[in-house]
C-alpha cells in the first residue's frame, strides 16, 4: 500500500507538476547618462517540485512528497539544500544531500491551506549559494471531513395563519468547512427531516415555505421543523447536519366575535344613579390582540335612553351602566339588544364573517326606600312687606312614592331661618310670616324644607323655598347727606350754590320718584329749582345780594309720587363769607373762620362735648383717688394696735411645733436665771395663765403702766404669738450700741436719754411723756 501512496505522490509531483523558473539576477553596466546597459541573464540551472499533500493523512514515519534537484548537482556531494518559511523544520523538513522533502505530522486544510517555502541550493563547504533561492507552494489537498453546520441555529420564525401555499416562512443556511472548489465535499442539499406535510424547504437554497393551505391558528398555533444539510450533493457517503425551526402562526382577524348566550339578565336598585354598573358583557372571539377588539352598541332605542354601554379598557367586554334615574312605579324593566363588533376587520377575510354579533339583554329594576318627593324642585313665593304676624306665604307639597297616602311632616330647618321670620304647618306645608317683614332690610330670604315621612324619620328630602319680599311706599324721601355749604358775598344772582340730592330706600318706581321744594316768595333768600331726577339746584335769587349775617337755614320739602305719597322737610346750612379771587373762603359771618374742609356746627358740638366728657372723667378719677388716700391714712393713725400685733407676730409655721425648743433663740445676755421650777415653753400655749400683777396705786404714770403691762407680757406664754419676743429681742452680740427695741426692756429698769427731753420742742412731748419727763409749765 505505501507503494501505491509513494507512486501517486511521486507521479503528481514528478510529472504533474514539475517547472523551471528563470533566475532573477540581472547585470547593468554603464552610467545614467550613457548608453543603455547589455541586459544579461542567467538560467537556473536546478529544479524544483510543487506537491498536493493530502490532508489528516497519518502513517508510521515521514512521508516523503517531493524532491529539490540543481543543474550544478553533479552528484559528487558539494551541493547542500537548505529550506526555509512556514512549517520549515518542523511540519517539513529536507534532506540537505538528496533534496528530498518529508511531511513529519498529519496536516488540517481547514486550519492551514497551504504553506509557502522557500529553497536554496549552496556550496557544502564554503556556504555560497549555488543558485538563487527561489520559493514554492506546498497545497494542502482536501477530504471530506467536516460535516455541515448550522451557525444561526435553531432558528425561530413567524408566519401569518391562513397563509397561501409557498409562502415564505424563513431561510435557513448551513456551512461546511470543507474545499467548496474541490469536489463535491462542500455541496449541500437541504431537506426536511420533520414538519411535513406542512412545511418544504427548497434543496439548493435552504428556503422553509408553508406547503399546505389555510393552516389555523386557533388549531395549532405552533410547530417545530427539522432541516437537514447533506454534503457530497447529498449522495451515499457524505455527512450531514440538521437545526430546528421553530414556526410561530401569527393570528388574523378571521373569527366573528359571538356571544356565548342569547339572553342576558341583570337587575339594579331604582335609586342607582348615573354611571352605577349593572353588569357585564362578553362575546367570545378567539382571535388575539387587536384582533380581538370590540365595541358594543345597544340597539333599541328605549334602552338607549336609560342605559349605556361602553368598551372595557381591554377592549374585551362590554359595561352595561345606567344613563337616567330609575323609578319603579314608572318602569319595572327594560328589554333590549346590543351589538358586538370588531373594530379591526380585515378585508381579505371578509368571507369568513360578518363579524358582528347580537345578543338579548333584560334589565330589572327593584324597589327601595325613598324619601319624598317635592312637587317643584324649587319653590318661589312673594308677600308684602309690613304684613301683620300670620300672613298666609304660600305652600310647599310633597309626595311618597313608594307609598302615596303616607303622611308627610314639614319643617323649616332652623339655619335657613335664624330671625324665625316664619312658620310651616307640619301637616300641610303652609308658610306664614311670623313676624312682620321690612324689605328694605331683606328683599329675599332664602328657607329650605324638609319634608320627612312620618312612618320613617330617616326618610327625608329638602327643598330650596326663596321668598321676595314685596316693598310699600313706607320710607319718606330724606337728604343724601348733610348739607352745610357757603356763598361768596361777591356772588351773582342766580348763581348755583349747591346741588341737592335726595334718597328714597323704597324700591324704584312711582315711590321712589322724589320731588324737591324750597321757599317761595318775594322774600325768599334763596330758590330751590328741582331737577326732575331725584335733586334739586340751590341758586341765589334775582334780587340783590343778600345781607351778611348769621348762617342762613333754608327749609326744603321732600315728597315721592307713591301711594299714598309720602313727605319729609330738612334744612341746608348756607353760611356766607368773603372769599379770595380764586373763589377759597377768607372769613364767614359772624367771625368763625370756616376751615377750607368746611368744618360744620354739629362737628364743632360734637369736639366740644367729647373734649367735656374727658375733663369730667379726669376730675372725677382724681377726687376718688385722694379720698381713698385720706381714708388710708386715718385707718394708719388710729389703728395702733393692729400695727403692733401686725409687727410682732410672725406665725408659727412648719416648724413651730412641741418638738421645737424656741430657747435656742433667746437673747443669752437678757435671759432670766433659771427657775428651781421646769422652765415654761415660750413656743406652745400653757396649761395655766399666768397672774396679773395689780396696778400699783398712785397718780397714772404712762411710762410706768406700759412697762408694767411690757413685763407681763414678758411672763405671760399664753399672749399670742408665743415667740414674738424672743425673735425680735435679741438682735445678736455685734451691736456696740445694743438694742433699740423696746420689747426686751425691764419694767421700771428702762434707761432714759443721754439728754433730757424737754429741750427737743413741742414735737417730741410725747416720747418725753413717756420716758418720765416734766410736763412743761402751762403758759
Amino acid at each position: 500500500m505505501w507503494g501505491l501512496v509513494r507512486l501517486l505522490l511521486a507521479w503528481l509531483g514528478g510529472w504533474g507538476c514539475m517547472g523551471r523558473l528563470a533566475a532573477p539576477a540581472r547585470a547593468w553596466a554603464g552610467s545614467r547618462g550613457g548608453p543603455g546597459p547589455a541586459l544579461l541573464r542567467t538560467r537556473r540551472s536546478w529544479v524544483w517540485n510543487q506537491f498536493f499533500v493530502i490532508e489528516e493523512y497519518a502513517g508510521p514515519e515521514p512521508v516523503l512528497i517531493g524532491k529539490l534537484h540543481s543543474d550544478v548537482d553533479r552528484g559528487e556531494g558539494r551541493t547542500k539544500y537548505l529550506l526555509t518559511g512556514e512549517g520549515a523544520g518542523t511540519v517539513f523538513v529536507i534532506d540537505e544531500a538528496t533534496g528530498n522533502i518529508h511531511v513529519t505530522k498529519s496536516l488540517d486544510r481547514e486550519e492551514k491551506a497551504q504553506y509557502v517555502l522557500l529553497a536554496q541550493a549552496v556550496d557544502r563547504a564554503s556556504n555560497r549559494p549555488l543558485e538563487p533561492p527561489s520559493e514554492f507552494i506546498i497545497k494542502v489537498q482536501d477530504i471530506n471531513d467536516n460535516p455541515p453546520i448550522f451557525p444561526l441555529g435553531p432558528y425561530h420564525a413567524t408566519v401569518p395563519e391562513m397563509s397561501n401555499v409557498g409562502t415564505s416562512v424563513i431561510q435557513v443556511t448551513a456551512h461546511d468547512a470543507d474545499d467548496p472548489s474541490y469536489g463535491n465535499s462542500a455541496k449541500l442539499v437541504y431537506t426536511v427531516l420533520d414538519g411535513l406535510p406542512f412545511f418544504s424547504v427548497d434543496p439548493q437554497t435552504g428556503v422553509v415555505r408553508t406547503a399546505i393551505p389555510n393552516m389555523d391558528r386557533e388549531t395549532q398555533e405552533e410547530f417545530l421543523v427539522v432541516i437537514q444539510a447533506k454534503d457530497m450533493g447529498g449522495h451515499m457517503g457524505g455527512l450531514s447536519g440538521s437545526t430546528t425551526v421553530t414556526v410561530t402562526l401569527s393570528d388574523v382577524n378571521d373569527n366573528p366575535p359571538k356571544f356565548p348566550q342569547s339572553l342576558y339578565q341583570f337587575s339594579v336598585v331604582e335609586t342607582a344613579g348615573p354611571g352605577t354598573l349593572v353588569g357585564r358583557l362578553r362575546a367570545q372571539d378567539p382571535d388575539l390582540g387587536d384582533n380581538a377588539l370590540m365595541a358594543y352598541s345597544i340597539l333599541d332605542g328605549e334602552g338607549a335612553e336609560v342605559f349605556s354601554i361602553s368598551t372595557d379598557i381591554q377592549g374585551r367586554d362590554g359595561l352595561l351602566t345606567v344613563r337616567k334615574p330609575l323609578d319603579f312605579e314608572t318602569c319595572r324593566s327594560y328589554s333590549f339588544r346590543v351589538e358586538a363588533t370588531n373594530t379591526l376587520i380585515d378585508p381579505a377575510y371578509l368571507r369568513r364573517g360578518p363579524f358582528k354579533d347580537v345578543a338579548s339583554v333584560r334589565v330589572a329594576v327593584q324597589d327601595a326606600p325613598e324619601p319624598p318627593t317635592f312637587t317643584q324642585a324649587a319653590y318661589h313665593l312673594v308677600v308684602p312687606e309690613n304684613k301683620a304676624p300670620g300672613t298666609l306665604v304660600g305652600q310647599v307639597s310633597a309626595t311618597d312614592l313608594d307609598s302615596p297616602a303616607s303622611p308627610i311632616r314639614y319643617s323649616i330647618l332652623p339655619h335657613s331661618d335664624l330671625e324665625r321670620c316664619f312658620s310651616i304647618e307640619p301637616e300641610d306645608g303652609t308658610i306664614r310670616t311670623a313676624v312682620s317683614l321690612d324689605r328694605e332690610a331683606h328683599v329675599w330670604h332664602n328657607l329650605t324644607v324638609l319634608a320627612t315621612e312620618l312612618d320613617s324619620s330617616a326618610q327625608a328630602s329638602r327643598v330650596q323655598v326663596a321668598i321676595q319680599t314685596l316693598d310699600e311706599n313706607d320710607n319718606a324721601p330724606q337728604l343724601a347727606e348733610p348739607y352745610d355749604t357757603f356763598v361768596c358775598d361777591s356772588a351773582a344772582p342766580g348763581q348755583l350754590i349747591q346741588v341737592i340730592r335726595a334718597l328714597d330706600r323704597d324700591e324704584a318706581g312711582n315711590s321712589s320718584r322724589v320731588s324737591l321744594q324750597g321757599p317761595v316768595g318775594p322774600d325768599a333768600n334763596f330758590t330751590l329749582r328741582d331737577n326732575r331726577d331725584g335733586s334739586a339746584s340751590l341758586l341765589l335769587p334775582s334780587r340783590p345780594a343778600l345781607p351778611r349775617q348769621a348762617p342762613y337755614l333754608v327749609p326744603i320739602e321732600l315728597w315721592d309720587w307713591g301711594q299714598p305719597a309720602l313727605s319729609s322737610t330738612a334744612t341746608v346750612t348756607v353760611s356766607m363769607c368773603r372769599c379770595r379771587p380764586d373763589g377759597s373762603v377768607a372769613s364767614c359771618w359772624p367771625e368763625a373762620q370756616l376751615s377750607p374742609t368746611g368744618l360744620s356746627t354739629g362737628a364743632l358740638l360734637a369736639i366740644i362735648t367729647c373734649v367735656g366728657t374727658l375733663l369730667a372723667l379726669v376730675v372725677l378719677f382724681v377726687a376718688l383717688r385722694r379720698q381713698k388716700q385720706e381714708a388710708l391714712m386715718v385707718l394708719e393713725e388710729e389703728d395702733v394696735r393692729e400695727n403692733i400685733i401686725t409687727y410682732d407676730d410672725e406665725g408659727g409655721g412648719e416648724e413651730d411645733t412641741e418638738a421645737f425648743d424656741i430657747s435656742a433663740l433667746q437673747n443669752p445676755d437678757g435671759a432670766a436665771p433659771p427657775a428651781p421650777r421646769p422652765p415654761a415653753r415660750r413656743d406652745v400655749l400653757p396649761r395655766a395663765r399666768a397672774p396679773r400683777q395689780p396696778r400699783p396705786p398712785g397718780p397714772a404714770d404712762v411710762a410706768q403702766l406700759l412697762a408694767l403691762r411690757l413685763r407681763e407680757a414678758d411672763d405671760d406664754p399664753s399672749v399670742p404669738p408665743y415667740d414674738s419676743v424672743q425673735v425680735y429681742g435679741y438682735e445678736g452680740r455685734g451691736s456696740s450700741c445694743g438694742s433699740l427695741s423696746s420689747l426686751g426692756s425691764e419694767a421700771g429698769g428702762a434707761p432714759g436719754p443721754a439728754e433730757p427731753l424737754d429741750d427737743w420742742g413741742p414735737l417730741f412731748r410725747t416720747l418725753a411723756e413717756l420716758y418720765g419727763a416734766k410736763e412743761p409749765p402751762a403758759p
